[in-house]
């Protein structure tokens, strides 16, 4: 017998959100990652809130709500709040009861940038690293090392004289003024962009166009391509080099260890800085008939360990590949290196998160 369409809305539920998501849901291992590693940053949440006045949005909720952002990459804090608004699934990995009201996404951003302001995305980053420590997915030995370009948000119409000589004239449209930069000499050391003055013009390489950018770093272990460190840096031809020394210095374990690079990274500063800490550079080289040179020698190459190195280093494309799709780090949506530097950190813990499930699953 066909039933009958009523259209009759219920004024109770009695079944909550918990318990309409499925017990094999791909986001409950995560949501118990997420919830162990939230409990750790308590003490961090303390200091950044006052006694008194009037409850702010929960930290650990708002902190769910952007990894929700990045996981279904919602591109905007307005299209997340509708979703939270709608969506059960959200609302259950948020905290959210079915009753309970939506945050209006400008107070919404006003709360997350006090997150924003502090040190809570390494401290996250921390917290996702030790449960992959705890569960032996990291490797105290070979790690790899590389860059990203990450497009800034800015224009090359906001790259401007810093002196101001070349303002132009009253434009034909205020929205979008006409400007022509032809046969003008433009660089770092005499323009700015008013939009974000610490976005650089970067060419990523020959023939490639300069684009106002940032560079993101990570540094992966080699068993499982875990990122264990991060760093952002200006968008310059040192930013690479020294942010590969710096996490070097960082690299956790007391062991001598490897670092897999690719030909960026084949400099005579590199390598010898890697070898006075004990960090065999397995880097990439450089062609013998280039002008260049290649500063690494057959004492490394020579090593059976080189080549797998050298294969397990591309693995890192993964990382910047899905950070910047389904991250939506490929154009950046905050201004500032701070905020740029949150926000790739903050990221890069997300896809742990994955991976950890993923390798956990796998294992089970």
């Amino acid at each position: 017998m066909r039933g009958n369409d009523q259209q009759t809305d219920h004024l109770f539920s009695y079944i909550s959100p918990e318990q309409r998501v499925p017990p094999d849901h791909p986001l409950r291992p995560i949501r118990q990652m997420v919830d162990a590693a939230l409990s750790g940053l308590s003490p961090a949440f303390e200091e950044l809130y006052s006694w008194t006045g009037r409850p702010s949005i929960p930290p650990e909720q708002l902190l769910r709500a952007l990894l929700l952002q990045i996981l279904f990459s919602i591109r905007s804090e307005r299209m997340l709040m509708e979703q939270l608004e709608y969506n059960l699934l959200f609302r259950w990995f948020v905290g959210l009861s079915m009753d309970d009201d939506v945050w209006v996404p400008t107070v919404f951003t006003k709360n997350r940038d006090r997150l924003l302001a502090g040190d809570i995305a390494n401290r996250f980053f921390a917290e996702v690293k030790a449960e992959a420590q705890r569960r032996g997915l990291l490797s105290d030995d070979h790690f790899t090392v590389d860059g990203t370009l990450l497009e800034a948000w800015a224009s090359f119409k906001s790259f401007k004289s810093r002196d101001g000589k070349d303002d132009p004239a009253p434009p034909d449209d205020p929205g979008n003024p006409t400007i022509d930069f032809h046969g003008e000499k433009r660089s770092n050391a005499t323009h700015q962009s008013t939009t974000d003055p610490d976005a650089r013009l970067y060419k990523k390489g020959k023939g490639r166009p300069a684009q106002l950018a940032y560079l993101g770093h990570v540094l992966m272990e080699n068993r499982h391509g875990l990122v264990i460190d991060t760093e952002v840096t200006p968008a310059d031809g040192y930013g690479e080099r020294d942010a590969a020394l710096r996490m070097a210095e960082r690299i956790p374990g007391t062991g001598r260890a490897t670092l897999g690079a690719d030909k960026a990274y084949d400099m005579r500063e590199v390598v010898e800085g890697l070898r006075a800490m004990a960090v065999t550079p397995h880097v990439a080289q450089y062609p013998e008939t280039t002008h260049r040179g290649s500063a690494i020698d057959g004492r490394t190459t020579g090593q059976p360990g080189y080549a797998v190195s050298q294969k397990i280093r591309k693995r890192v494309e993964e990382i910047f590949g899905w950070m910047k799709t389904v991250g939506l780090l490929r154009k950046l949506r905050h201004r500032g290196g701070p905020r740029v530097g949150w926000v790739f950190t903050f990221t890069a813990a997300v896809y742990n998160l994955i991976r950890i499930r993923n390798l956990s699953e796998g294992a089970a």
